[in-house]
């Protein structure tokens, strides 16, 4: 059986799009449906239906999800395996928007440059869903927000930056006073199902502060072009640059102290893939220029 076949299985359940599943892999939606429809034909049985706009796994596909996943693990660990000591091979990262834009550029262009042999596949997603895709195996390395719980010890945790919180209000309005913007400005809420967006939100309940929310928004760089409009003002951890271009905010101290939001690499601790993890994360050691 090709490997390749049960990758495209893979990510086509995952994505529900063969359309989507083609793009991230690199080969055309017509490929994907080929290599699709010769593991169904080696299989016996029907893998995949269409709901709607849809492709989901139909019952037999479900069965064979989870051994899937542990095939392509125990091949991606023989292919690891083989490079020896050398960091080689496919890493596959999950990062979060703003570490995105903000963390991984550097580090990666870095290991390109002096590791060619490591290729990398990115996937972009919040904290939440990267962290369950680390679990379900569909990435070897997240780049996210601090999970708000205890982590389980078959994880590893490298923090590699901490945000403080701020109050992000228009450059025209710096001058009044946190408490007084806070009291009488309309307040646009990071998103309290973020992880980083329930930081703001432990803030206002330890501090009974009551803003005039408007609107609540889970993208920090549309909050700073609205903060910029003069459409209200945010609590918002001090992301790593670069920030919308052409706005217009000022950064202003919080009153009282908050926890701020922690960004680091999490892992597998019997990843197959730990000497590139450990190449990446001591890339990332050294915190980018503001």
């Amino acid at each position: 059986m090709d490997t390749r076949f049960l990758e495209t299985f893979l990510f086509v359940a995952c994505h529900g799009s063969i359309a989507e599943a083609s793009r991230r892999l690199n080969i055309t939606p017509a490929a994907a449906a080929q290599r699709i429809q010769a593991l169904e034909a080696e299989i016996g049985q029907p893998l995949l239906m269409r709901v709607g706009r849809t492709v989901r796994p139909t019952p037999a596909g479900l069965a064979i999800l989870s051994q899937s996943r542990r095939i392509l693990g125990d091949v991606r660990q023989l292919r690891n395996l083989a490079t020896g000591d050398r960091a080689a091979g496919e890493l596959r990262v999950g990062a979060i928007s703003t570490a995105l834009t903000g963390l991984l550029p550097r580090p990666l262009r870095a290991l390109r440059t002096a590791m060619p042999e490591i290729e990398f596949f990115v996937l972009p997603g919040t904290s939440s869903e990267l962290y369950q895709k680390l679990d379900d195996d569909q990435i070897d390395v997240a780049l996210i927000v601090r999970p708000p719980f205890e982590l389980p010890k078959t994880l590893e945790w490298h923090m590699v930056r901490s945000e403080p919180l701020v109050l992000l209000t228009p450059s025209a309005w710096q001058e009044q006073s946190v408490e007084s913007l806070l009291s009488s400005r309309p307040f646009i809420r990071y998103d309290r199902n973020n992880w980083g967006g329930r930081l703001s939100e432990e803030y206002l309940l330890a501090t009974s502060i009551q803003p005039r929310e408007w609107v609540e928004l889970d993208s920090l760089e549309a909050i700073s072009v609205l903060v910029s409009s003069e459409l209200g003002i945010s609590i918002v951890p001090d992301w790593a640059r670069p920030w919308p271009e052409g706005i217009s905010v000022t950064r202003l101290p919080l009153p009282s102290p908050a926890r701020p939001r922690e960004i680091g690499l999490l892992w597998p601790r019997a990843s197959p893939a730990l000497r590139m993890i450990a190449v990446l994360a001591e890339r990332m050691a050294s915190p980018p220029r503001e």
